[in-house]
């Protein structure tokens, strides 16, 4: 049998909608003849029509090899680890369910590591369309609190992914393993990312940003607003608190009473955008204390035991 050259791992749960506009668009995307392709997606215990839909869909001719699994731990993490022990390719795609790829985004990833010496890359994310099919409002943009990724058009090094739009050669996963399971959404909600990113840097490979490997996040009325800005803030800190050290009295604090300070002057100045921004860093820095404040609550409460 022909090895696998290319591994596209998608995660999803309860997107039943935003996984047809997905897999409309990886239909549409270039793939070289010779180039050997798989799309894995896993479903996350879906209690819409998801399964059904994929298991459908598999029965289709495509360009591309389309493979579905079942991951019922509950967990992003969980899902993208069932598919990185089942992938076979060379290089390996990680996206989300809710975005649509541009035609050339495999072959521009690709592209980019014949270019390049890197060993992952972050490719860019730009906001797409709402349900309706409306674009953004690039006056509101940060209103939408979708994920953006875009570094400007050079093909540069990086420190960090949000695999909304990665790619990595195999040796990294091999080296740097499975993603932490206790992170991410349907665990602490985020940081599966940050986490992986380090222990790639750690493993001694290069993370690269590709502004040509292009996908476009939908946008979802349900995420618009401050109160969902405040709640995945939160969740952002909670998270980091549950893999991260940063010092309480010499950082955190001193952070958190200077955002403080800033949202109010922001908000009587009328200054909007700035205001919603650094309440999110407020509602970030308060998760990470409520993050260490449990861990600390937890330790004592085992040491009693």
């Amino acid at each position: 049998m022909t090895p696998i050259d290319v591994s596209i791992v998608i995660p999803t749960r309860n997107r039943v909608q935003s996984l047809a506009r997905l897999l409309r668009s990886l239909d549409l995307m270039e793939i070289p003849d010779a180039l050997r392709t798989e799309a894995l997606f896993a479903d996350n215990g879906s209690t819409d029509e998801t399964g059904r839909f994929l298991l459908e869909e598999q029965k289709k001719p495509r360009k591309f090899l389309l493979r579905v699994l079942q991951e019922m731990r509950r967990g992003k993490a969980n899902a993208v680890n069932r598919c990185l022990q089942e992938s076979e390719g060379k290089i390996i795609s990680i996206i989300d369910d809710d975005v649509v790829v541009h035609p050339q985004w495999l072959v521009r990833h690709l592209e980019c590591y014949d270019l390049a010496a890197f060993d992952a890359l972050q490719g860019r994310i730009l906001p797409g369309v709402d349900p309706e099919g409306r674009p953004a409002d690039l006056e509101r943009l940060y209103q939408y609190n979708i994920p953006l990724v875009d570094y400007g058009n050079q093909i540069r090094e990086i420190k960090g992914l949000l695999a909304t739009n990665i790619s990595l050669k195999r040796e990294v996963f091999e080296k740097a393993g499975f993603y932490n399971p206790s992170l991410g959404a349907g665990a602490s909600g985020f940081g599966e990312d940050t986490e992986y990113s380090a222990r790639i840097r750690k493993a001694g490979f290069k993370i690269g940003y590709t502004p040509h490997a292009v996908v476009y996040h939908e946008l979802d009325p349900g995420r618009y607003g401050r109160a969902y800005n405040r709640r995945i803030h939160y969740l952002k800190g909670f998270s980091r608190s549950l893999s991260r050290r940063d010092s309480i009295p010499f950082r955190v604090v001193p952070n958190l009473l200077a955002s403080c300070i800033r949202y109010g002057l922001y908000r009587t100045s009328g200054q909007g955008e700035k205001a919603y921004k650094t309440e999110g860093r407020i509602m970030r820095y308060w998760g990470y204390l409520i993050g260490k404040a449990g861990s600390c609550l937890r330790r004592d409460s085992g040491q009693s035991d």
